[in-house]
């Protein structure tokens, strides 16, 4: 899985992330019903319109910020400045922040703004993962965004 895969993982997938559950959540109790029971709670034929919502690309949108936050109280030293350091951000996700994996994630992202592991394509990458999180159906802040 490519580093920004992961990324995404850790923050789509983190308890935090299931706030709301999605309409599909509800499939296991109707399945574990007996058959009888299943063709009762069905609707013979559903209008398409109706059909929709549960086959759109995500479920639901996940709030990054508040995913992030709830994982920054949980960490030992509170997150670092995960809101604009990608080193810390990759810390915080539990993932190797060393500058080879940053250089792959550059590659990845097409980042290429300076050299490697300086300052100022830490800042690019990091804005680049918030930027590539909300086109997969992330809802990042616009603090996350501006770092």
């Amino acid at each position: 899985m490519s580093l920004f895969g992961q990324i995404m993982s850790k923050i789509f997938h983190h308890p935090a992330a299931q706030g709301a559950a999605p309409a599909s959540a509800s499939a296991p109790a109707t399945a574990a019903a007996p058959p009888q029971a299943q063709a009762q709670a069905q609707p013979a034929a559903a209008p398409p319109s109706q059909l929709q919502p549960d086959h759109s690309a995500p479920d639901q949108s996940v709030d990054v910020g508040a995913v992030l936050q709830a994982m920054a109280q949980d960490a030992p030293d509170g997150g670092g400045n995960y809101q604009s350091s990608i080193v810390d951000l990759l810390k915080l996700l539990g993932l190797d922040s060393s500058l080879q994996p940053r250089k792959s994630l550059a590659d990845e992202l097409g980042v290429h703004v300076a050299a490697d592991g300086s300052a100022e394509e830490n800042i690019a990458l990091h804005r680049a993962v918030m930027q590539k999180l909300q086109e997969n159906g992330g809802r990042v802040p616009d603090a996350l965004k501006a770092a």
